[in-house]
């Protein structure tokens, strides 16, 4: 491998850590604060933690290495040709290698207390709810992520400056829907880490759920990423007021 992918897997593997510090770290610290509990405004908050360090993993190393920090978003990049396929399984690597450092990073600063809140931060079916309506939850959840993605960061026609925060604020909303249903991972790396760690540690880890969060996120990511290119990408340039495609 060059240098140069060295150094954007190190920005994947430092990008997706800080996201499992920071946002399963908040799921862990509203658990200890409440007690084992977590109302529905707790999960507003733990959204809002997530998007802000989304928000400052895009502006800080998207110019290095696009700031996947996400394996859904690799793949879905590399099946509509927007990502090369050789590289694919390198930045999976550095950001569930990451995640897992940040993981570990989180039972570091919480002690035992991670062991018992949720897995490390992770994310797990919520009782009362079936594995296809998680899968469904976690697909839909990706879908919203990867338009945006492709919308503001992808797109030529996307305005400049806003992708950070907007792509933040969408995985902050899409935390508020469906985190009562599957804690609203749409990341499989995110999963990993706490689960990763929680094992390390001696705690009991759900790795039998673990399957959906790879399912429903990577369906999910790369229908929408195709969906957008067919939609919302136009076949051929819009012609100027007056003109017409005969006309060009």
């Amino acid at each position: 491998m060059t240098a140069e992918l060295w150094r954007r897997l190190a920005a994947e593997a430092i990008g997706t850590a800080l996201l499992v510090i920071f946002g399963a770290g908040s799921f862990v610290a509203a658990l200890v604060v409440g007690k084992g509990q977590l109302g529905y405004a707790a999960i507003g908050i733990i959204g809002f933690s997530f998007a802000f360090v989304i928000a400052a993993a895009v502006y800080v190393f998207g110019p290095i290495s696009g700031a996947h920090i996400n394996p859904a978003v690799t793949i879905a990049l590399a099946a509509i040709r927007r990502f090369p396929w050789r590289e694919v399984l390198p930045y999976v690597v550095a950001q569930l290698g990451g995640a897992l450092g940040g993981g570990l990073l989180v039972n570091v600063i919480f002690g035992s207390s991670a062991l018992t809140a949720n897995v490390s931060g992770g994310t797990v079916v919520q009782p009362g709810h079936t594995y296809l309506q998680a899968g469904v939850a976690e697909a839909l959840g990706t879908a919203l992520l990867l338009f945006t993605i492709m919308a503001l960061a992808v797109d030529a026609r996307a305005p400049t400056g806003w992708a950070g925060l907007v792509i933040g604020l969408v995985v902050a909303c899409e935390i508020m829907v469906i985190g009562p249903i599957s804690n609203g991972s749409v990341n499989p790396a995110r999963t990993f880490g706490p689960y990763a760690a929680t094992t390390i540690f001696g705690g009991h880890t759900p790795w039998q759920e673990f399957w959906l969060y790879w399912v429903g996120p990577v369906i999910g990511a790369v229908v929408a990423a195709a969906a957008y290119m067919f939609v919302a990408q136009p076949r051929r340039p819009t012609p100027p007021p007056g003109r017409t495609p005969e006309a060009e």
